[in-house]
């Protein structure tokens, strides 16, 4: 039998209503069931960086540690004229600069970037604080993409200790740069822009006074050159006072201190050093090279003495500095004339004293001391001061006047010593007198112009004198390659040489 029903419209769109909301709420049950399956589990905050405020402006924490970060440095470019990098005068050859030759260089430049990278942390013993300044530079000279990666200052500060290269506990805090640019070659005190290996501890004793004692890798950074008179020399020392250097080894370390007053209105430090001369063996006979047999000379020890005063606050102006400093140096030269300044300073010019005479020239020889066969080191001594006044005329321009005066001078047995030697090297005329003593004085300018914060442009002047104290003409055959390919045989008169060097560049800080 079939059954049948008979379904009215009424009846009808009550079942199609129903289906639909059965169907919209099956599918919004599936679409939820599949979100929820697909949601990710709780996620974690986020951690953002932290300012550190215990070391003043620019430190935040690393984020998951306590330990504080800065970050920091600069991009520098210059420009420098008759001269070589940061208004280095052209007194040496190492791009032809005293030449005087077509073949010198009359401009170079510099491009510098440096990061400055200090991170400290707090510990039951104190702050732990490594710093560092990886560099790069490209300099005039150099092949096409292409530069130099160095670093002056990398070291470790723990308990009042500071490990690694680091500035100098001799040196004042202004270095050198109290009025100037740079403080590579502004003598007549000590140097040490590139820092130096050491072993330091610094005493805190409260109202900002401070002790600093160190023991440093005197290897490069502080040794002149120690000159056997009686050994043979090469002949580039014919000319330009490049000698063979008879230091021997490193077996001492220099020793070195301070005691420093920090003021709000000034800064006074007196430093010293201890400074070991260890020579190489004696000459052979007839000026042969040295050998262990031969024997060797004592080592003797040198040292050196600066005091320094910077006044601030000064009735001039708001920011206005006065930043002085004297050295005095036995047997240890280059805590006076230090740095990367170099050890000897050779120029020309074409003035000169006597008729007949094809040149002008001044030689100049950096010593420690100097030895003969048998004899024992006769130290050269030295002293010097330098003074900068810094002036801000307003917050965005300031100028700098600066001077030095180096005086280097030999006793009665290392002048007889060096004298026998370098009249012996070539033909000598005109009433010839060797003296070995030199000064070296300079007076410069500089104004800075920082239109905005963090943004440098200056400009440098600077005169230089070698006055060298030789008398006379020597002869010279083919001086060589220190003094310039296209030098003639001929006669050149000794004869002082003021040096005119300039440098105009722009500094970016971050």
């Amino acid at each position: 039998m079939r059954i049948t029903h008979s379904v009215n419209s009424s009846e009808r769109r009550t079942y199609t209503i129903r289906n639909l909301a059965l169907g919209a709420a099956a599918g919004f049950a599936a679409i939820t069931g599949a979100s929820a399956a697909d949601l990710p589990v709780k996620a974690k905050a986020v951690e953002y960086v932290k300012i550190c405020s215990l070391y003043g402006a620019g430190y935040y924490y690393i984020p998951g540690t306590d330990t504080c970060i800065k970050l920091s440095g600069y991009i520098r470019a210059d420009a420098n004229f008759n001269g070589g990098n940061y208004n280095k005068p052209a007194w040496d050859q190492g791009n032809a600069e005293g030449t005087q030759s077509r073949d010198r260089d009359y401009f170079t430049t510099r491009m510098r970037t440096e990061l400055q990278i200090d991170t400290r942390t707090q510990t039951e013993y104190g702050v732990v604080r490594i710093y560092m300044n990886p560099r790069f530079q490209f300099d005039t000279g150099a092949a096409p993409d292409t530069g130099v990666l160095t670093l002056d200052y990398g070291f470790v500060q723990f308990a009042g200790f500071t490990l690694g290269k680091a500035v100098s506990v001799f040196q004042t805090p202004w270095g050198s740069s109290g009025a100037n640019s740079s403080t590579s070659f502004l003598i007549g005190g000590y140097d040490n822009i590139n820092g130096i290996t050491q072993l330091a501890y610094t005493w805190e004793f409260g109202n900002d006074v401070s002790a600093s004692v160190a023991v440093e890798d005197n290897r490069v950074i502080n040794r002149a050159v120690l000159l056997n008179a009686s050994l043979t020399q090469p002949a580039t020392g014919v000319f330009s006072g490049v000698f063979t250097n008879s230091y021997g080894g490193n077996v001492a370390p220099d020793f070195v201190g301070n005691i420093r007053i920090d003021q709000k209105s000034f800064t006074a430090q007196l430093s010293a050093a201890a400074h070991n001369v260890h020579a190489n063996y004696y000459a052979g006979p007839a000026g042969a090279a040295p050998v262990e047999p031969n024997g060797h000379p004592n080592d003797v020890w040198g040292f050196a003495v600066m005091g320094g005063l910077q006044l601030r606050d000064l009735p001039t102006g708001p920011g206005d500095k006065l930043s002085l400093d004297f050295t005095y140096v036995d047997g240890a030269a280059k805590y006076l004339i230090g740095g990367v300044t170099g050890t000897n300073f050779d120029a020309f010019s074409s003035g000169t004293n006597f008729a007949g005479s094809y040149q002008g020239m001044a030689v100049l020889s950096l010593l420690d001391g100097v030895y003969t066969t048998g004899s024992r080191i006769e130290k050269s001594t030295g002293w010097g001061f330098r003074g900068g006044f810094l002036h801000n005329w307003s917050p965005a321009w300031q100028t700098g006047v600066f001077g030095t005066y180096s005086r280097i001078d030999y006793n009665a047995s290392g002048t007889a010593a060096f004298c026998a030697l370098f009249t012996a090297l070539s033909p000598k005329s005109n009433g010839f007198t060797c003296n070995p003593d030199f000064s070296i004085w300079q007076i410069g300018t500089r104004t800075a112009w920082t239109p905005v914060k963090n943004l440098t442009f200056g400009v440098e002047v600077m005169y230089t004198m070698l006055d060298q104290s030789h008398s006379g003409s020597q002869t010279l055959a083919n001086p060589g390659p220190l003094t310039g390919t296209f030098k003639p045989t001929a006669v050149y008169d000794f004869k002082d040489q003021g040096i005119i060097s300039g440098t105009v560049g722009v500094r970016r800080t971050f």
